[in-house]
């Protein structure tokens, strides 16, 4: 999954949801199950992701919507071996950005 957020320190929940197409309320469900997202709160409660969230997020979706985890599978795996659960995702996220790049420049000939 090709995540598109522009490079800023905080992301709002309405962005973070948007750009992994899900409810916000998938979202704040996440944070409550899993403690690697802790996004720092406003005055207010609004929510505000950190570039870290936002990869821990792309983690949990992978392993949950993508590979078809349970919750408490996902908690296991990511317990158990989140350096090599991270180190392999983050490797497949670069092939897909490479073969994404690739398709843009074979559309362009």
């Amino acid at each position: 999954m090709h995540i598109e957020l522009p490079e800023k320190r905080y992301y709002s929940i309405g962005e973070v949801a948007k750009a992994f197409n899900v409810n916000t309320s998938l979202i704040r469900f996440w944070e409550k199950e899993f403690d690697a997202l802790k996004p720092k709160k406003n005055a207010k409660g609004n929510r505000k992701f950190t570039p870290e969230d936002i990869k821990n997020l792309k983690l949990i979706y992978h392993l949950v919507k993508e590979r078809g985890f349970t919750l408490e599978g996902a908690k296991i795996h990511l317990k158990e071996g989140k350096k090599d659960t991270l180190s392999n995702f983050e490797i497949i996220s670069k092939l897909e950005d490479v073969k994404n790049q690739l398709i843009k420049i074979k559309e362009h000939l």
